[in-house]
């Protein structure tokens, strides 16, 4: 009887022990797989940048500035998507940013968002082409 005691306190000890164990560590979502996915698209879509910075800057100072500022701007910043391709397409097996597979482009804010500084730092995947909505209901009746 003593025996039996001993044994159902150490399986209760160790399972709690155990079930304590964290499944999804803080940088789970970010592996080789994915590092070389980024790569994949930087190079393949990061000429999108230069038709977004276009409206973003027409949006921001003007169809001019649109088509003058967002041409430079969006071609400095597709080539720098261009770099970060190539760089991580050859070191997607290694963790080379600080010892994780997280993106080296510089983060906004001091809560360190996933979403980038847009005029300063570089999404993690490049912009998408054509109309995006953000909301997934209609604003409109229809009868």
């Amino acid at each position: 009887m003593k025996k039996l005691f001993i044994l159902a306190t150490a399986f209760f000890a160790f399972s709690g022990i155990a079930s304590a164990d964290i499944q999804a560590p803080p940088g789970h979502a970010y592996n080789s797989t994915r590092k070389l996915g980024r790569a994949i698209s930087n190079i393949l879509y990061g000429f999108m940048e230069i038709p977004e910075q276009i409206v973003r800057k027409g949006d921001d100072y003007g169809r001019k500035a649109g088509y003058s500022y967002g041409v430079v701007d969006g071609t400095s910043r597709a080539l720098r998507r261009l770099g970060y391709g190539f760089y991580e397409l050859f070191t997607f097996t290694c963790p080379t940013y600080r010892g994780t597979f997280k993106p080296p482009y510089e983060k906004c804010g001091m809560d360190n968002r996933i979403e980038m500084n847009v005029h300063d730092g570089l999404s993690e995947f490049p912009p998408e082409l054509g109309f995006e909505t953000y909301y997934r209901h209609s604003r409109t009746q229809r009868y």
